[in-house]
């Protein structure tokens, strides 16, 4: 099992957060409603939600049940927890009588491998456990690992290759899932959904992904900051942001090497990592969309990126490039 660590969180919201990318606030948007706030973590990243209510009472009750459902489905989802679902898949290569909520991910993680031309692929485990390994052994070769271990993981790799139905979910032996590229994204829809299902208009929920609800109290956007990749605790650029999900992705995220040379951002295609944009952003409707396609478009060029943008919902991609020069693609 890898180690739990936070490998794609570089977009942080409300206060809880301050130092990690994140512009603060500022003064509460209204006099006598100060936001109930709930910080923790959430499947290895750093995770808050942030409740505008009227009743206080009510808005801990609220975050209570959220606190909850996102405990239910980080058991479902986590590669860290020992009896979660994806561990018990990766373990035997089967769920029999899976949970709907794990029956809806995979199914929308095929849609969107589907979508990049494999460039969003949820089985590419194989090559995190390949590298991982490989920079583990004292001495380990610093061009890394050799191509035909590369090419023995890749065999392992194919989105297309999960069986994914209601009443069970199956893969060949020696494959294996990460959600970690569309979980996070996912678990926030669903928090989104809960809230606004109480009657929420205004909050910000950031389980590893960030989803604003509404604006905030006073009419105003939320400020999503995006971290410099170059340098820790400075923003790089300002996301106003109303009913919308932001996520970023970055090869500075973790990396395998002390040069920094092999990072998480795999080419499923390929077996080697990213390295054509320090970071890239996007924006969508939906925190699931922003997740999984901030991965998908970190291998892309900006002409490919923007070809696919009427057909994907994200509505604007702020990039860095491998120079530091930021640039957007708006929809």
């Amino acid at each position: 099992m890898m180690r739990s660590i936070s490998r794609r969180r570089f977009v942080r919201i409300s206060a809880a957060a301050a130092g990690l990318g994140l512009l603060p606030s500022g003064l509460a948007a209204r006099a006598g409603a100060a936001p109930v706030i709930w910080r923790g973590t959430m499947l290895g990243a750093v995770a808050t939600v942030e409740i505008h209510h009227d009743d206080r009472r009510e808005a801990e009750r609220l975050i209570s049940l959220a606190s909850a459902e996102a405990r239910r489905l980080e058991r479902l989802f986590s590669l860290y927890l020992k009896d979660s679902a994806l561990v018990e898949l990766n373990r035997s290569s089967i769920l029999v009588d899976p949970a709907a909520e794990m029956v809806d991910l995979l199914t929308s993680s095929q849609h969107y491998s589907k979508l990049t031309d494999g460039s969003f692929d949820v089985t590419v485990q194989p090559l995190w456990d390949l590298y991982a390994g490989h920079f583990a052994r004292e001495g380990a070769d610093p061009s890394g690992p050799t191509p035909a271990a590369i090419q023995g993981a890749l065999a392992c790799i194919g989105c297309g290759r999960l069986s994914v139905g209601r009443d069970r979910i199956s893969m060949p032996r020696g494959m294996a899932v990460t959600l970690n590229g569309i979980a996070q994204g996912y678990v926030t829809d669903k928090i989104v959904d809960l809230l606004r299902a109480h009657g929420v208009a205004h909050s910000l929920v950031d389980m590893g992904e960030s989803r604003a609800i509404g604006s905030r109290p006073d009419g105003r956007p939320w400020e999503i900051g995006v971290a410099d990749p170059e340098v820790p605790g400075r923003v790089e650029a300002v996301l106003p942001i109303v009913d919308r999900a932001v996520s970023t992705s970055g090869a500075y995220g973790f990396q395998f090497d002390p040069d920094g040379h092999f990072n998480h951002l795999f080419d499923p295609r390929t077996g080697r990592c990213a390295s054509r944009y320090r970071s890239l952003t996007t924006v969508s409707r939906s925190a699931t969309a922003a997740d999984a396609l901030s991965t998908a478009f970190s291998l892309m060029p900006e002409e490919r990126i923007r070809s696919l943008l009427p057909a994907v919902d994200v509505e604007r991609v702020h990039l860095v490039d491998a120079e530091g020069k930021p640039s957007e693609i708006a929809a």
